[in-house]
């Protein structure tokens, strides 16, 4: 108890573990060290992609600790996976973002109702304050009778583990709690499909293909894709940490800010997508959201004469151009994720779209369909991916929609599946 523990070859928790703090760093900060050890935690220092062997044992962990601080979330993509991750094994997460440079009291931490803990603007916080944020996680982790005794991990998904593994067994078992959440869960995912399009603004000269399919009866993703005027269409994918409940909340807050144009007098502007972006995640900073508060997502403005694509994201993955004749591209540009940073800036890029193009948007769920980031190669797309390049787009949307159908997914991998699709024809 005590040690500092660090690993190139890491491995799963053999016993309880107090604290598991996730770092780039070499080392914990010392006045850090020295709390854990007055306060006679265990603790693990674990590079930040060790939070995967997090996942093989969560019921030894009591919570975690996330020192963000030097990750550029605007092109470092794994924050928003670490977070969702641990929140699926309900563990407590306490995120550290930036520090001054002062001992350990500036690090800052948002008081909240939730189990994280996030902000950009650093407060000098004493060390108490962060022993009060740790042992309130591990009170929910340790029982006072036994010492500690942890949850064991379940083998449901959430949606059983919320009820909704089938229908009753009885007539009596009818008014159970566990089926009247199902029902509840069941009709709220019925008003969440409410806010997605009703219908796709096909034309002769764009055409749409889509694809929604939710982790449980509620998604923690959300789509849209919308006639602004006659010349421009808006369309986007959001994309709430979590998959439950609470995420699903927060799409349909997304959906109803999500603000593309303005009136003026007799007139209309129209919102570039940088402003689109900047706009959604002021309103979620506003509205000072607790819980499942960050969210990433792609917003593209269409200008269907001109063929002019414009585009921005905030910590979302790239979108796709696949152009005949050329290898598929990411598009890149620069966002952090939705509702963290106040001082958050979204560059916006644009191409220059032609005849024959398809663009695909998709939600994280379906990213390891797509492609994976690897060392020293950059991003390498998945030959089924390959295969597909001079594909119509809804083939490739129907295809990569079968994949996911067929793959044998693991209660820690369950996730929405959300694909947006465009072809220029």
């Amino acid at each position: 108890m005590g040690k500092t523990q660090v690993g190139s070859g890491i491995e799963a928790p053999g016993s309880f573990t107090d604290v598991v703090y996730l770092s780039d760093k070499r080392e914990l900060p010392l006045e850090v060290k020295r709390l854990f050890r007055q306060k006679r935690l265990s603790f693990r220092l674990l590079p930040m992609e060790g939070y995967r062997t997090v996942h093989l044992r969560p019921d030894l962990v009591g919570t975690v600790v996330i020192d963000a601080e030097g990750i550029d979330t605007s092109h470092d993509q794994r924050l928003g996976r670490v977070l969702e991750s641990l929140e699926r094994d309900n563990l407590g997460i306490i995120l550290l973002t930036q520090r001054v440079k002062r001992p350990v009291r500036s690090f800052s931490l948002m008081p909240s109702d939730s189990s994280f803990f996030m902000t950009d603007k650093v407060a000098s916080v004493s060390l108490d304050a962060l022993w009060a944020r740790i042992s309130v996680h591990l009170a929910d982790r340790k029982n006072q009778d036994s010492g500690i005794a942890v949850k064991p991990p379940s083998a449901l998904s959430a949606a059983q583990r919320f009820g909704t593994s089938g229908p009753a067994q009885s007539g009596d078992e009818s008014d159970r709690p566990s089926d009247n959440l199902t029902e509840q869960l069941r009709l709220a995912g019925l008003v969440q499909r409410d806010f997605l399009p009703a219908h796709l603004p096909n034309s002769d000269a764009a055409s749409w293909a889509v694809t929604f399919i939710p982790a449980e009866w509620v998604s923690g993703d959300i789509y849209d894709v919308t006639r602004i005027d006659e010349q421009h269409i808006g369309f986007y994918i959001a994309d709430a940490v979590g998959h439950s409940m609470p995420a699903a909340l927060l799409t349909i807050f997304i959906k109803q800010a999500m603000v593309m144009r303005e009136t003026l007098d007799k007139s209309y502007r129209i919102f570039s997508p940088t402003e689109v972006i900047t706009n959604l995640n002021l309103k979620m900073l506003g509205q000072k959201l607790s819980g499942y508060q960050f969210a990433t997502c792609c917003y593209c403005l269409l200008n269907v004469k001109t063929r002019q694509l414009s585009f921005a994201r905030a910590g979302h993955p790239y979108p796709i151009l696949f152009r005949e004749g050329h290898e598929p591209q990411q598009l890149e540009t620069r966002g952090a994720l939705l509702g963290v940073f106040d001082s958050a800036e979204f560059t916006q890029s644009s191409v220059q779209l032609q005849s024959g193009d398809r663009l695909l948007l998709y939600s994280d769920g379906a990213e390891s369909l797509v492609g994976q980031l690897i060392d020293n190669a950059g991003f390498q797309f998945n030959e089924e991916l390959l295969a597909l390049r001079d594909a119509p787009i809804h083939q490739i949307v129907d295809h990569l929609t079968e994949l996911q159908s067929q793959r044998h997914i693991t209660p820690e991998e369950v996730d929405d599946f959300t694909l947006v699709g465009l072809e220029i024809p």
